[in-house]
């Protein structure tokens, strides 16, 4: 096996150019970690936080991504079997160790998820930590029944497509929003039930359809949105705090008693490997292997083109999932 590797090396926070795809010493896993070899990788606004300074314990120069599929190259411990496929995500990838935008990834054995898919890899890779994020909000984050509405503010992005196409598989009513009038027909097309136009006003869009308030609304957008996602939700309705599409995740003198909504509920969520059971994610790759589910759009990059791939993330240029393949 060559001892050396292509991968993509952030040296620096700041602009696209500071991502460079250089030729890197192959990693080698200690105890309790495997070497994945990347069949596809997942592009999320993690790494763009990352690249523009504003995640926190970072150190360069680093190789992003915080997730990643592909096959077991090497295990010391001999508990996986090599070519097993995997996804790895989370758990420090991409920001306190080397993470996911390479044709290797070392990683710990805790942080990997074993499944087995024919699925291409720029499919495959498109789904874990969407996925992960997408369950986890609706269920440790909403709480969602069959029957209830959710509105899902930031619609049009990967994790909004995913978690509308999740929450309408539960049995729920889905309203979904974007700022470009251009992209309802995407919302439409995807299965949303109430495609609508953010026009910074949503609380008396939704309420036109449901008086009383939505049951749920998962808040992709982040704290400038999050006043109005509120007023759009019912009494004892529960908003979950999850993306931060506009890079904005701070409320400034935050005072309870005015801010929040009289009896609605604000949690938040944020999850990691071990949030995402197995079977759900077997189940989710079955599925979209027969057609019985689609979580939206996939647009792979080649890894010479990773600048392109961050532009197209930062500037919102894609509806849907955005995947790296080395």
């Amino acid at each position: 096996m060559d001892a050396t590797m292509r991968a993509v090396v952030l040296d620096a926070p700041g602009p696209v150019t500071n991502l460079h795809v250089r030729r890197l010493p192959l990693p080698e896993p200690p105890p309790g970690w495997i070497r994945v070899k990347v069949g596809a990788f997942g592009l999320n606004r993690s790494e763009l936080h990352t690249r523009l300074g504003l995640a926190d314990g970072v150190t360069f120069p680093r190789v992003p991504g915080i997730e990643a599929s592909g096959t077991v190259d090497a295990d010391p411990d001999g508990v996986l079997r090599p070519g097993q496929q995997v996804a790895a995500l989370m758990g420090g990838m991409g920001r306190v160790f080397d993470g996911g935008y390479a044709e290797y990834t070392v990683v710990p054995r805790a942080q990997v998820i074993p499944f087995t898919s024919d699925l291409p890899w720029a499919t495959i890779g498109a789904v874990p930590e969407t996925l992960q994020t997408a369950y986890g909000s609706l269920t440790t984050g909403l709480d969602l029944a069959a029957g209830q509405t959710l509105l899902i503010r930031g619609g049009t992005s990967a994790l909004g497509l995913a978690t509308a196409t999740l929450a309408k598989d539960l049995g729920a009513t889905v309203l979904a929003t974007t700022r470009r009038p251009e992209r309802l027909k995407h919302l439409a097309d995807h299965g949303v039930d109430h495609p609508l136009v953010d026009d910074g006003d949503i609380a008396a869009q939704v309420r036109r359809i449901l008086p009383d308030g939505a049951d749920a609304a998962l808040e992709l957008v982040g704290t400038p949105t999050l006043p109005d996602t509120l007023r759009a939700t019912r009494v004892h309705g529960t908003v979950c705090f999850t993306g931060m599409l506009s890079n904005e995740w701070t409320v400034r003198d935050f005072y309870p008693l005015s801010y929040l909504p009289r009896g609605v509920r604000l949690s938040a969520y944020g999850g990691d490997a071990g949030d995402l059971p197995a079977d759900v994610l077997q189940g989710c790759l079955d599925r979209l292997a027969t057609g019985e589910l689609a979580l939206g759009p996939v647009h792979a990059y080649a890894l010479d083109d990773i600048r392109t791939a961050h532009r197209d993330l930062e500037e919102g240029r894609k509806v849907g999932k955005l995947v790296g393949l080395p």
